[in-house]
């Protein structure tokens, strides 16, 4: 075998143009796929810990039901002080859940005494919506970055265009579960920035706040927001709390809770997968590269070397030898290439994120693109390379192993 190799690249060294040819054109697949597997993922992560980060924290646990009519904000599907206990005994069994936040989401009218719109509102308790929400305060552009009691986070569109700033008094009214209205006034306490996507037009108040205006007489949650430690281990975490929530049932014999990740929650999910399919056929353009690369080069390498096979098949040089030697080159072709893309590539990569490109996504203006690679991919891409290599060598050295030595060498 080592001998096979000495020949495999003694004869690529035969051939250096060639050689260098094809090599360099492996290595621009790498190189492209490489830069664009970066940039596309680091712009994937910073939109979903947008997202996660400001608005909808990791995954979320609901009542049955309330997810399916969450448009309307029902009050009717809450989790009610039971049932939240129970779900706060369950996040509190799992160490990879960093932070939680119980919420009453409701919709009322927002007046500042001369006009009157619609809001969507949620309650919360500030100190555990900051911890799961941990980019929720720098969404907050004017004002205290903090929630307090007897305040209302305004969203941004919403204040411009009822002309309302920091520290005016406005009036929330909404419909409690039993149909009875009720308002109460508060202080605008800040502005929050809209952001594009679920939640985006939202506003905050106290859980106490929202409790008053709701007249509830006992605590009831709408969801319960969770952080984790490590977003990579985000299903695994989200598996393990819905099966042992599962285990409480209704009287219908059927689960209490629901629980949702990010991804079914946001329609940005489908920008996810979109990128996830642009990449998948980023790659499937390397394999075409690289097969239609190889092949070519095998190809012609077999007939230039007609003579040279007849000879050693002459001499009593086996037939899979022969296939051998053949593949052995298109292998040492794929390694090379895949070398010299991997450390350009790297290179690229590295300058890229020295460079701190910055991008708009939306109202989110700023964002910084920091491209980084995983030993993962760099793994896939190169592998990917050496495989289809040696199997578009294939062909070619098959065609060299089963030549007749005497046809061979009468070939002009």
């Amino acid at each position: 075998m080592r001998n096979l190799f000495k020949i495999a690249i003694r004869n690529l060294r035969r051939y250096k143009r060639r050689t260098l040819l094809t090599a360099s054109l492996i290595a621009i697949g790498v190189i492209f796929v490489l830069v664009f597997v970066s940039v596309s993922g680091s712009f994937k992560n910073m939109i979903i810990s947008q997202i996660t980060g400001s608005m909808l924290g990791d995954m979320e646990i609901h009542r049955k039901g309330y997810v399916a009519s969450i448009d309307n904000l029902p009050l009717t599907l809450m989790l009610n002080s039971q049932q939240v206990e129970k779900a706060e005994g369950a996040i509190k069994k799992i160490l990879e859940i960093e932070a939680y936040s119980p919420r009453i989401k409701f919709g009322g009218l927002f007046s500042n005494f001369v006009e009157t719109t619609n809001i969507r509102l949620n309650g919360v308790y500030p100190d555990m919506e900051m911890k799961t929400l941990p980019l929720l305060a720098s969404r907050i552009i004017e004002g205290e970055k903090a929630i307090k009691k007897g305040e209302i986070i305004v969203p941004e569109l919403l204040a411009r265009g009822m002309k309302v700033n920091v520290g005016d008094m406005v009036v929330v009214i909404a419909t409690n579960k039993d149909g009875s209205v009720n308002g109460k006034q508060l202080k605008v306490g800040g502005i929050l920035e809209s952001a594009t996507g679920p939640g985006g037009r939202d506003g905050y108040v106290h859980i106490e706040d929202a409790i008053e205006i709701l007249r509830m007489e006992e605590r009831e949650i709408s969801e319960i927001a969770i952080r984790i430690h490590d977003f990579g281990k985000l299903n695994n975490v989200a598996n393990r709390l819905d099966a042992d929530l599962s285990k409480d049932l209704n009287k219908q014999n059927k689960p209490v809770f629901e629980v949702h990740t990010w991804e079914t929650l946001s329609p940005f999910y489908n920008i996810a997968r979109m990128i996830d399919l642009m990449t998948l056929f980023i790659k499937i353009m390397l394999i075409a590269i690289v097969l239609i690369s190889i092949m070519n080069v095998m190809i012609m390498a077999v007939y230039e070397r007609i003579r040279e096979i007849g000879t050693i098949a002459a001499i009593g040089t086996l037939p899979g030898k022969i296939l051998s030697m053949f593949v052995i080159e298109g292998f040492c072709l794929g390694v090379l290439g895949a070398v010299v893309g991997n450390v350009v590539g790297l290179v690229i990569v590295y300058i890229l994120d020295l460079a701190k490109i910055t991008f708009d996504f939306g109202r989110e203006t700023g964002l910084v693109l920091s491209p980084t690679l995983q030993a993962s991919d760099i793994l896939v891409v190169s592998v990917i390379v050496i495989v289809v290599a040696v199997l578009g060598s294939l062909q070619p050295a098959l065609k060299a192993s089963r030549m007749e030595p005497i046809v061979a060498l009468r070939h002009v």
